[in-house]
């Protein structure tokens, strides 16, 4: 129970002050439009992870896994990880350095992808 709530409240932490800074840079949060990206945000929740958003989804994914309990509904996180990191990070990460250059480049070597 201990460990389903905190994955709960560090996803919302998470996301939420993704968002928060997202607005705060007045840069979309869209992941269908990155393109429309008009400011690398580096600062905040983004310090920890490259991607705050889809983290804290992973960890809200991973307490209704702790919730439902079972072994099989661990497969939906790895396949949530997969999925992104394949279909969506992968691409947005493309077009970030085609973007910003040098300065993510040094920013990917400072974060992680994940955490």
């Amino acid at each position: 129970m201990v460990l389903m709530a905190t994955l709960f409240v560090a996803g919302a932490i998470m996301g939420f002050g993704a968002l928060q800074r997202f607005r705060h840079h007045q840069t979309t949060v869209s992941p269908t439009k990155p393109q429309h990206t008009s400011h690398l945000v580096t600062c905040g929740v983004y310090r920890l992870s490259r991607n705050p958003m889809y983290l804290g989804l992973l960890c809200w994914l991973l307490a209704w896994g702790c919730y439902l309990g079972g072994v099989w509904v661990w497969l939906g996180p790895i396949m949530l990880v997969v999925w992104l990191t394949r279909f969506q990070i992968m691409p947005e990460e493309r077009l970030l350095r085609a973007r910003f250059g040098d300065e993510y480049a040094r920013y990917c070597l400072r974060v992680r992808r994940w955490c």
